[in-house]
């Protein structure tokens, strides 16, 4: 798949405004940027207590460097080094799908090792 360079951009900027959600504890907003498939399973309090559970580096991270697209199940997705609170790294890809009105929602999230090698 394809991505232009202004659809980049405005994946990273989705990526970022939900990474400042979750920073402010916002749970409103960091949900409104997620797909609808992830609407319809969860509410805003069960997203943000999933995503606290499962990916907390992403969710309280020390810093992101972000690195490049991949495509992950036939979505794209930005693959990031994450430091933890802790000083931890991690391989953090952020997986989004494009909606019908040509905007882009998050649609899930990765935490790999550091050393594992990304498709």
């Amino acid at each position: 798949m394809y991505i232009s360079e202004s659809d980049k951009a405005a994946i990273r900027q989705l990526i970022e405004k939900q990474l400042l959600a979750f920073k402010q504890n916002d749970q409103e907003t960091a949900f409104s940027l997620t797909s609808p498939t992830i609407q319809r399973k969860l509410t805003p309090q069960d997203f943000s207590e999933m995503v606290e559970k499962k990916y907390s580096a992403i969710m309280k991270s020390r810093s992101i460097m972000f690195r490049g697209f991949t495509l992950i199940h036939d979505f794209p997705a930005l693959v990031s080094t994450i430091m933890d609170q802790d000083g931890s790294l991690a391989q953090g890809i952020f997986i989004v799908q494009h909606q019908r009105d040509y905007s882009w929602r998050i649609h899930g999230y990765e935490l790999v090792s550091i050393n594992e090698k990304i498709i």
